[in-house]
């Protein structure tokens, strides 16, 4: 069961756009896993509708009618293009099921490649941003202790991870601020997620900060 969720705040922001596209990535396929998250986005939307439409009514009907047989009077046939939609990954002999939202991005996903502590990141392309990768951790892996210098999303597409905090599990949404200080790591499960950064991290322990100046290559 999914304990973890975008705050009612986010998911507002999210409905009416105001997030960006990497964070949006995020929260969609989050919503994608999560009936609960669904249901809640279905209700802001009704409201926000149900809003616009109360709002709308100084128009007279002929006026409103008038507006619509313009727009559709403008409007060409075009030719969409959809991107073939990923089903799955696959990395070191496994393979994961990607949700709808992340699989129609599919052809965005970049190279894996390794980064310390048996961990493994592939970036996802939008609007040009490098701050949104898919993260696999090994069975038995860790992230060094660090904090952020931003804020910093994480969805558990599969598997497992825990912190000082919690542990977390398909599904769960985890949003962290520059006050929060954790290291992540694997248990006998290994995870992968799907994290957004909006800066680097910034690590806080032993050798670990040694890697402070290249963190974004890691991680952004």
């Amino acid at each position: 069961m999914i304990k973890f969720h975008p705050t009612e705040e986010l998911l507002v922001k999210y409905t009416q756009g105001e997030l960006d596209a990497s964070l949006c990535l995020v929260i969609g396929t989050h919503i994608d896993m999560c009936p609960v998250c669904a249901n809640t986005v279905k209700d802001i939307e009704e409201n926000v509708a149900a809003e616009m439409l109360n709002k709308s009514s100084r128009f007279a009907t002929a006026e409103m009618d008038n507006m619509l047989e313009q727009i559709m009077s403008s409007s060409a046939p075009q030719t969409v293009f959809r991107e073939p939609t990923l089903k799955e990954v696959s990395l070191e002999g496994k393979q994961f099921k990607v949700p709808p939202t992340l699989g129609r991005l599919g052809s965005r996903l970049g190279p894996w490649s390794k980064v310390p502590g048996s961990v493994w990141r592939a970036p996802v392309d939008i609007e040009g941003e490098q701050n949104i990768n898919l993260i696999y951790m090994a069975a038995g892996a860790a992230v060094p202790e660090h904090t952020h210098r931003g804020s910093e999303a994480t969805l558990v597409l599969n598997g497992s991870f825990a912190d000082e905090y919690d542990r977390y599990d398909d599904g769960d949404f985890i949003y962290l601020g520059d006050s929060h200080r954790h290291s992540p790591q694997t248990a006998q499960e290994d995870c992968l997620t799907l994290a957004w950064l909006d800066a680097p991290l910034q690590f806080t322990s032993g050798v670990a900060r040694l890697l402070n100046p290249f963190s974004s290559l890691f991680f952004r």
